[in-house]
């Protein structure tokens, strides 16, 4: 597949040159079209899924955040963290094969454990982090605020929309009690202003027959104690009640965080087909200790050994077909859903 996997750099290929958010990659799958996708990978750790990763052949992979621990306000060890990521021999070897790397950040990459609107390194960090992605230099990404963009690929004559937001930097504060619990911020945002309209833009009209949108924190799941969008029930409704309003094809969220792997599934009212969730998290120290976390929307088991996800599109008639799977060291496949789109 990568001898016929064209990857084009097209900035404003969706919405037009005009908007500093587009920085956007069209690529070319005739047969199909493979996306895998994790988090939370720290660089002193084994790192022994990059050959799984490899072995499943990807046209891409998606960084989902915490893609080192950087910790630091630090720009030189920050730096030296991603650098040292970079030439991991498994990650090397998996991009060298051709696969693609796009990606967003969480907090430990952004710069400060739950880092939020407030953190002060916030546009240096964007740059590093943006050389680890090796975003070009002009690219448009490079000069607004947040690392939030979009990609779009076809799968013979179907077209697969990759919508990475920035979930850190115009986040609101959260409290956490001694028990480090989070206490919602009841009027809180998670995206800012400028990236709500974004996001609507990228939405409203497409011509994509799939549509995954990713954040470093997950968008579905409420009963859990750590960060979650469900922390911010506003902004959370706000993205819901936008998938109603845009009614985009095929909407698959992912997102990481947690250091644990699940499936999630919510019916939303207005929508003719449940929403998935994939989370993917613990590419290198998953939570094994985590057993029996509850989640009223999950779907199979939950995931709590070193863990990625893949998506694999095909066309199907007039239709686009996905799978997705988590899976593990040794070709481990822990749990694979087929999830219907647009039926």
């Amino acid at each position: 597949m990568k001898t016929t996997l064209l990857c084009l750099l097209a900035t404003g290929l969706l919405l037009g040159a005009e908007s500093a958010a587009q920085a956007q990659t069209a690529a070319v799958a005739p047969s199909g079209l493979r996306i895998a996708f994790g988090s939370c990978n720290r660089h002193d750790l084994p790192q022994p899924l990059w050959d799984d990763i490899a072995l499943d052949r990807p046209d891409v992979w998606i960084w989902l955040g915490d893609n080192i621990y950087g910790d630091t306000d630090d720009p030189k060890v920050l730096r030296a963290k991603y650098e040292a990521q970079f030439n991991q021999l498994g990650y090397r070897q998996l991009r060298e094969q051709g696969t693609q790397v796009i990606g967003t950040w969480d907090d430990h990459d952004y710069g400060r454990n739950d880092g939020d609107k407030n953190y002060p390194f916030k546009a240096q960090n964007q740059q590093l982090a943006l050389d680890f992605l090796q975003e070009p230099q002009n690219s448009p990404r490079r000069k607004q605020e947040g690392i939030y963009t979009s990609y779009a690929y076809a799968v013979g004559k179907k077209k697969v929309k990759v919508i990475l937001l920035d979930d850190r930097y115009f986040q609101d504060p959260l409290f956490r009690d001694s028990a480090l619990v989070y206490h919602p911020n009841p009027t809180g945002d998670v995206l800012g202003e400028a990236q709500w309209a974004w996001l609507r833009q990228q939405l409203a009209g497409s011509d994509a027959d799939a549509h995954i949108i990713a954040s470093g924190i997950q968008f579905l799941p409420y009963q859990h104690r750590f960060e979650k969008w469900a922390n911010f029930p506003v902004a959370r409704q706000r993205l819901l009640t936008l998938l109603r309003d845009t009614k985009p094809k095929g909407v698959l969220l992912i997102s990481g965080d947690r250091h644990i792997g699940e499936v999630s599934r919510v019916p939303v009212p207005g929508l003719k087909q449940p929403v998935y969730e994939i989370t993917s998290s613990g590419l290198t120290h998953p939570a094994t200790h985590n057993t029996s976390e509850p989640n009223a929307y999950r779907v199979g088991p939950l995931v709590n050994q070193k863990n990625y996800a893949l998506f694999q599109f095909r066309p199907q008639g007039r239709r686009l077909g996905v799978t997705a799977s988590l899976r593990g060291d040794d070709g481990q496949v822990f749990y694979t859903q087929e999830i219907k789109l647009n039926r």
